[in-house]
């Protein structure tokens, strides 16, 4: 009956870390679609299609290795060298994933197709969280990547935020 338990709490820990996981797979996958369809509808033809390809396989390293043994959503670091880990999962997360700008050696550096993934995922993101997109580009991305407003990357990245979100109810009163 205790093997009959243990499977069950693993299955059961698995089963919330797919949902987790896939649950953001999802959010970024609609984020890229419906930006990638107003690219093509611009007449960014090649960056909306590729766009939105990336979509479908992102953020896929979360379910092997390091990543999935160390990344769960929820997941409350308990044991010794939890955070070590979670850390070096980060790591390994960002540096092979080509929508971070760690991958890339810094934000300035990234292809314009992983610039629009990075704003998909960090709209994902904010939902998630409850938190605004733009306060969050902002306050704590420029920051944490070193851009500022007036930068080609900041102004790229505030072209995709403008495509994907919609506007706030006060402009859409005002006309």
């Amino acid at each position: 009956m205790k093997k009959l338990e243990r499977t069950k709490k693993v299955a059961d820990l698995t089963m919330a870390k797919i949902r987790g996981i896939t649950r953001h797979i999802r959010n970024v996958e609609d984020n890229c679609l419906l930006l990638g369809e107003k690219l093509i509808g611009l007449g960014e033809i090649d960056l909306g299609r590729k766009l939105i390809a990336n979509g479908f396989g992102h953020d896929l390293s979360k379910f092997a290795g390091i990543e999935w043994e160390n990344l769960a959503p929820g997941q409350i670091a308990q044991e010794d060298g939890a955070k070590l880990k979670l850390k070096m999962a980060v790591l390994h997360h960002q540096k092979t994933n080509a929508h971070h700008p760690e991958y890339w050696n810094g934000i300035e550096n990234m292809p314009r197709v992983h610039v629009a993934e990075l704003v998909c995922d960090w709209k994902a993101r904010s939902e998630e969280f409850g938190e605004s997109l733009r306060d969050y580009i902002n306050e704590k991305a420029t920051k944490r990547w070193s851009f500022s407003k007036g930068q080609k990357v900041y102004d790229e990245i505030m072209e995709f935020v403008d495509l994907i979100c919609d506007k706030p109810f006060e402009q859409v009163t005002q006309g």
